[in-house]
């Protein structure tokens, strides 16, 4: 298997997201030898959704899907890489864009300005039915719709955390410095911690413990709720790193937290039955 060790590290800015240029040097750029990615696209609620796909090449039998949820920027070389990570493990991983009806995120080159005319517009109902048909399609397209998870960034992590509420037949979810709480609105009615009780799925949760965006105190909130419903789910803090510390293409990326954290990530996939055929 590769890991984070073994990928190749390159600096560039092609295909990043334009709030977040120029692209760190730390930036990962796995080897695609050994798979098969590209451009896809998915029928959902009567339009065509774009994606990104990933899966090891020359594998016959139904793979483990997981599907991969954009941080705010949207489907960009990061996110896809992600999903070329996972095809080396053995799965078959797919990113959707979310935001497809709403607009482009490649088009705006400031955070604020993305977050409120396309971010905020976003209506969770409408993301959550279009997972449902990302799962769909990959059970169509070499992927074992018995053997799925969910695993999200940012904007992401906040997703797969309602979608282990929402997919009675998801497997496990792991949710990378997704908020936990927060104003609620007619297109946001709920969030994680309103939802611990509903989880069908068991969650992994990782988190930067010098996340301003994210405070301890909601942290603790959502473990108090998970108790409290009795939820098949783990939280972990990392002391070092801040939020998006898993983004090696920004100056956010805390290398020794991201490591740990994809290592857990697979070993929770695997603990939960989500692996590839040995």
């Amino acid at each position: 298997m590769k890991t984070e060790d073994n990928m190749a590290q390159k600096p560039g800015n092609s295909g990043f997201a334009p709030a977040v240029s120029p692209a760190a040097s730390t930036t990962i750029i796995t080897d695609s030898t050994d798979i098969v990615s590209g451009e896809t696209s998915i029928p959902t609620q009567g339009e065509n959704m774009p994606a990104f796909h990933a899966r090891p090449k020359n594998v016959t039998a139904a793979l483990p899907v997981i599907m991969v949820v954009q941080e705010i920027f949207g489907v960009h070389e990061h996110i896809r890489d992600i999903c070329r990570r996972l095809a080396t493990e053995g799965y078959l991983a797919i990113a959707p864009e979310l935001y497809f009806r709403q607009g482009d995120p490649a088009e705006y080159d400031d955070i604020p300005t993305l977050f409120n005319e396309l971010v905020s517009k976003v209506p969770d109902a409408q993301v959550l039915a279009d997972l449902d048909h990302v799962a769909n399609w990959a059970s169509r397209n070499g992927g074992d719709m018995r053997n799925t998870a969910i695993t999200g960034f940012c904007w992401g992590g906040r997703i797969s955390w309602l979608y282990a509420a929402h997919n009675p037949q998801l497997k496990a979810a792991v949710a990378w410095y997704g908020k936990l709480v927060g104003d609620k609105s007619m297109k946001q009615p709920k969030h994680p911690v309103d939802i611990a009780i509903d989880l069908n799925a068991p969650v992994l949760g990782l988190y930067g413990g010098k996340d301003d965006s994210i405070p301890q105190e909601s942290i603790e909130v959502m473990r108090q709720a998970l108790r409290a419903a009795n939820a098949d789910a783990e939280i972990i803090v990392y002391p070092d790193a801040g939020h998006a510390f898993n983004a090696d293409y920004r100056a956010s990326y805390h290398q020794e937290s991201a490591q740990d954290g994809w290592q857990r990530m697979l070993a929770w996939f695997k603990r939960y039955g989500v692996a590839p055929a040995a």
